[in-house]
């Protein structure tokens, strides 16, 4: 079944530097989705920020950002293209 996929972007805030290993982890299994990512340490605020471009399906990047908003000290929303 095709599912129409769709261009977005996932926000991260990495409050926990423990929680870095556990949101690598999350990336690499959406590594098919994932068109790429740009990560920021805060040093100041001692924390991460990183942005993450997807192509998929809507299921699938909503899945991916549920995901990483479950670890805890992570923070992920989703945008998405209109078109």
């Amino acid at each position: 079944m095709y599912m129409k996929k769709r261009l977005g972007v996932i926000g991260i805030i990495v409050e926990k530097a423990e929680s870095a290993e556990d949101v690598n982890d999350i990336l690499h299994s959406y590594r098919e989705y994932i068109v790429g990512r740009m990560g920021i340490p805060y040093r100041e605020r001692d924390m991460s920020v990183i942005s993450v471009i997807v192509d998929g399906p809507n299921d699938v990047i909503s899945s991916m950002s549920g995901k990483l908003g479950m670890v805890d000290g992570v923070t992920s929303k989703a945008v998405y293209a209109t078109k």
